[in-house]
């Protein structure tokens, strides 16, 4: 039991980039009126490294996560604007020693779900397919808000859940320019996590904003056919429990390829792959395979 428990507390405070996601085409073009609705899969396995005080060691984790998606795009005021909502499901295994005692921890369940409110303000307007096919955009500037609101699941006699039991708003800038078939995006975000005044044994957790920055490169093939690399950078986040520090800031390095092809004209399908590593002593380093499909439909489409 003695384990378990501190198994726990480690691997909290451990929790690090694999919530940063590496996203490119997030502010594209597209015509109103347009529907895409998709369903992933992603396999996130990681490395955990924590303050040899703890005496823990070799833990690592294994999560396998689905998700559905559906995107809007639309009219605001002239200007092109999308609407986006996630659904994540995930099954998880975390497991160690500690002090030579081998623990592990399950986890399965719906985590929090997402819906991002996205406005292109300049190099975007609104247009329908006709218009859109004769427009070629070469700069755009847009911002976004990305909302987590906390449905997960989440048990607060749990340590570690998929769902955080809190709002984590997120505002974002970005600017894509598209030179030929190539394409310059560069996305800046704020994790603006709220309190989660249910925490483990009646307890309150706060946590310090985390300010990320992500590069992509994309090549585009001919319509639907895609390749990106890319890069991110998070900093930030530390926690305290009941204004106690818990000394976990995190300083985390993404990079990502992505691959994009369409099956036909409305169908198409996505596979990337993630590394992230931790630039602190404690952290986690990890890997995430990603499949995802897509639907696309609307008048004109």
């Amino acid at each position: 039991m003695r384990a378990a428990t501190v198994f726990c507390v480690a691997l909290l405070l451990a929790q690090t980039s694999t919530s940063q996601e590496l996203e490119p085409r997030r502010w594209a073009h597209l015509p109103v009126g347009a529907n895409f609705a998709g369903a992933g899969y992603a396999l996130t396995d990681g490395n955990i490294f924590l303050d040899p005080a703890l005496l823990i060691e070799d833990a690592q984790a294994e999560i396998h996560s689905t998700g559905i998606s559906y995107i809007r795009v639309l009219d605001v005021g002239g200007k092109s604007g999308r609407i986006d909502f996630l659904l994540p499901y995930s099954a998880g295994r975390w497991e160690g020693t500690v002090d030579d005692e081998f623990a592990s921890v399950r986890r399965r369940g719906f985590g929090d779900p997402h819906v991002r409110f996205a406005l292109n303000l300049l190099g975007s307007p609104a247009q329908t397919v006709e218009e859109f096919a004769q427009y070629d955009a070469k700069t755009i500037v847009g911002i976004a808000l990305d909302i987590t609101m906390p449905f997960g699941e989440y048990r607060s006699d749990h340590l570690i859940n998929l769902g955080s039991n809190r709002w984590v708003l997120r505002p974002q800038a970005g600017i894509v320019h598209t030179v030929n078939k190539w394409t310059y995006e560069l996305t800046a975000s704020a994790w603006i996590f709220g309190n989660n005044d249910d925490y483990f044994q009646g307890t309150m957790r706060e946590q310090d904003p985390l300010y990320a920055l992500q590069a992509h490169l994309i090549h585009t093939f001919r319509p639907g056919l895609w390749a990106s690399l890319s890069a991110g950078y998070g900093d930030g986040g530390d926690s305290a429990i009941d204004g106690v520090p818990a000394d976990n800031r995190q300083s985390n390095f993404v990079w990502a390829a992505s691959f994009g092809f369409p099956i036909d004209r409305r169908h198409g399908f996505k596979v990337a792959f993630l590394r992230g590593s931790t630039n602190k002593d404690t952290g986690m380093d990890f890997d995430r395979l990603i499949f995802s499909y897509g639907y696309m439909w609307g008048d004109g489409l």
